[in-house]
């Protein structure tokens, strides 16, 4: 009983701490993005929090941990609706003691509303607020828990093949790269902000409001992997938590320095941007096999997510796709690279684990991409996609919620 309950402690701990990336992520992309869509911003991430842990009560917790497959063998599954451990239900002997089902619940919950919440800074400053959430709602109801159910859920990434399984710690690929796709995909249909892109196709720098909000929210989210990655050991096992969390902030570290040398390098000035985008590119990086790393390999993991960070930058400039905030080069490519590099640096490493890695990438891509276009589709044809110009220009704030963020202090 003493040992549940440490590391039934543990993991609410660490719920926490993932919950309190929810406030990373909104200072982040209120500094990254314009005054004038400060209260939007905060809309939807109050939003993608509350609506994903009643969508993940009501049905999507047992869609992603369905215990039998019975719609499609290792594909799709479903126990129910609601919360019920269940008759049988013994908190000494659930998940091998590590935790309670209702902490299961929780620590699963806060992960869910992470993917919507990459595809928010993606399409900020431009998107109708009503079709966000509707697009968030049906993302995180169906895809995330659908693809989360095939590793995590004990589905067929889990078995591969009879030796080997694809492996991904704490989401990489189930997670971060989830939201990626999202956000790739809609970005696409949704086009540029006004004033992107010049005539030529060029892209312009369109600043944000508050860079130091935005290092606040990179250091948070910081703190909140100690959270995301430390829980994901599913116990308090001080070996493994510990070195968890070190190759978690060595990754985030060497990240950091890899962008800010890069760009440094290729643009000639120190961008703070990139250092910061290149921290969460070695967070993301290191997501997939935090477990399993030596320190190196950590700190080489993160260098190249770092450098990931900064080509993927101008890779989508010059397709013409404007994310305000990078997360599709932090969440996206880099969560792709960290995947893969489970079948280069881990316990396991070799030419059959890295195919298995690249192949459960593609299958993965391939249904999101697939599905958030359906959902992209779908919500145009209902209420379309993006505010017109005129609103565009006047700002979101006003436009959708009818007020601004912070006061005229002009006017007494």
């Amino acid at each position: 009983m003493e040992l549940l309950t440490t590391n039934n402690v543990w993991m609410m701990i660490c719920t926490a701490l993932v919950f309190f990336m929810h406030l990373g992520f909104s200072f982040l992309e209120i500094g990254l993005t314009r005054q004038k869509n400060t209260i939007n911003i905060l809309f939807k991430n109050f939003f993608v929090i509350t609506m994903g842990l009643l969508v993940y009560c009501g049905f999507g917790f047992n869609l992603m941990y369905p215990g039998d497959f019975g719609i499609i063998d290792g594909v799709l599954g479903f126990a129910g609706f609601g919360l019920d451990p269940g008759v049988d239900y013994d908190q000494l002997t659930y998940a091998g003691g590590g935790y309670t089902y209702w902490t299961d619940f929780l620590f699963q919950g806060m992960f869910a509303a992470t993917a919507a919440t990459i595809i928010s800074g993606a399409v900020a400053e431009r998107i109708k607020i009503g079709s966000f959430m509707l697009i968030a709602f049906l993302y995180v109801s169906f895809i995330y828990p659908v693809v989360g159910s095939w590793q995590w859920g004990g589905g067929f990434f889990s078995t591969f093949t009879e030796d080997l399984g694809f492996y991904d710690f704490a989401g990489s690929t189930l997670v971060h790269s989830v939201g990626g796709w999202g956000a790739l995909v809609i970005i696409y249909f949704l086009g540029a902000r006004k004033g992107k892109f010049d005539a030529d196709g060029k892209p312009l720098a369109i600043p944000g409001s508050n860079l130091p909000l935005s290092a606040a929210g990179v250091l948070i989210l910081w703190l909140g992997w100690f959270g995301f990655n430390g829980g994901s050991v599913l116990s308090a096992d001080p070996a493994l938590t510990s070195l968890t969390l070190v190759t978690t902030c060595l990754a985030a570290a060497a990240g950091g320095i890899g962008a800010a040398v890069i760009s440094g390098i290729l643009y000639k000035n120190l961008d703070l941007t990139m250092f910061m985008n290149g921290v969460l590119g070695g967070l993301v990086g290191i997501t997939a096999g935090a477990d399993q790393m030596l320190p190196g390999s950590a700190i080489l993991i993160g260098l190249i997510a770092g450098g990931i960070v900064v080509f993927s930058v101008a890779f989508l400039d010059k397709c013409k796709l404007d994310d305000p905030v990078g997360a599709i080069p932090v969440h996206l490519f880099c969560g792709i690279w960290g995947t893969l590099a489970v079948g280069i640096f881990g316990e396991l490493a070799g030419f059959n684990q890295f195919m298995i890695q690249l192949a459960c990438v593609g299958i993965t891509g391939a249904f999101c991409i697939i599905g958030a276009t359906i959902i992209t589709l779908l919500t145009k044809s209902i209420i379309g996609l993006r505010v017109d110009e005129k609103e565009e220009e006047d700002g979101l704030d006003i436009a959708e919620h009818g007020t601004r963020a912070y006061g005229d202090f002009s006017i007494n």
